[in-house]
């Protein structure tokens, strides 16, 4: 009982942080200030319910002692709450830039932040889905993708230092965007660490660190 408890309690939250990313990133690309401020308002309930998930589980284990797969639950989700937690956090962060940069005129650069933003959530609801579905095969399709966002960070990179050296009174502004290239760089990591543990959680295979099995297991 307390397992499935666990279970709904994370497939949950995955849901509202998940929602809260898509909205985060709507809010940049809307330059939606009053989107932006509900996502840092709603922020205070997922950290609620982390603490209460992280509660649970330890209070699981100091009366079960759970074993074999039910212990590489536990361990999971203790670890994929975590992850979720931070998430929640870097959408906030995206919103806190939205909102500075809906006040400001919008800088005319191709810097791809949308298509950069589209394949995070994507990564992000793979790896989510893979958690509901308890699908290694989609976790393992989660590992393969995130090369291609620190990739997309790097060049963002680039961009926004020409950027600066072409259009210095754009530079506030540009520094809020290269700031949300690095959130959404993070929100996929912690994506790949969620299907990593649900890896973990369905086959006891600890992948961290193996970036060429993954090439082979996906």
């Amino acid at each position: 009982m307390e397992m499935e408890n666990l279970k709904k309690r994370i497939l949950a939250l995955s849901a509202t942080v998940e929602d809260n990313v898509y909205k985060a990133v709507q809010s940049l690309t809307e330059r939606d200030s009053s989107l932006a401020e509900k996502i840092i308002k709603s922020d205070v309930g997922i950290d609620e319910t982390e603490v209460t998930i992280e509660e649970e589980c330890l209070k699981v284990l100091a009366l079960h002692q759970p074993v074999a797969g039910d212990l590489r639950f536990i361990v999971a989700i203790l670890k994929i709450n975590s992850d979720l937690e931070r998430m929640g956090d870097l959408a906030v962060n995206i919103a806190e830039r939205a909102m500075f940069l809906a006040t400001r005129e919008k800088p005319d650069f191709p810097l791809d932040l949308p298509l950069m933003a589209d394949k995070t959530k994507a990564m992000m609801k793979k790896s989510l889905d893979s958690l509901m579905k308890q699908d290694a095969k989609l976790a393992y399709e989660v590992l393969t993708t995130d090369d291609e966002i620190d990739a997309m960070n790097r060049e963002m990179y680039v961009r926004i230092q020409d950027a600066i050296r072409r259009k210095p009174e754009h530079l506030e502004s540009l520094i809020h965007l290269l700031s949300c290239s690095r959130h959404l760089e993070r929100i996929a990591d912690h994506a790949t660490n969620i299907a990593e543990d649900v890896i973990y959680m369905i086959d006891g295979v600890i992948v961290r660190h193996r970036a060429e099995d993954y090439r082979v297991q996906g």
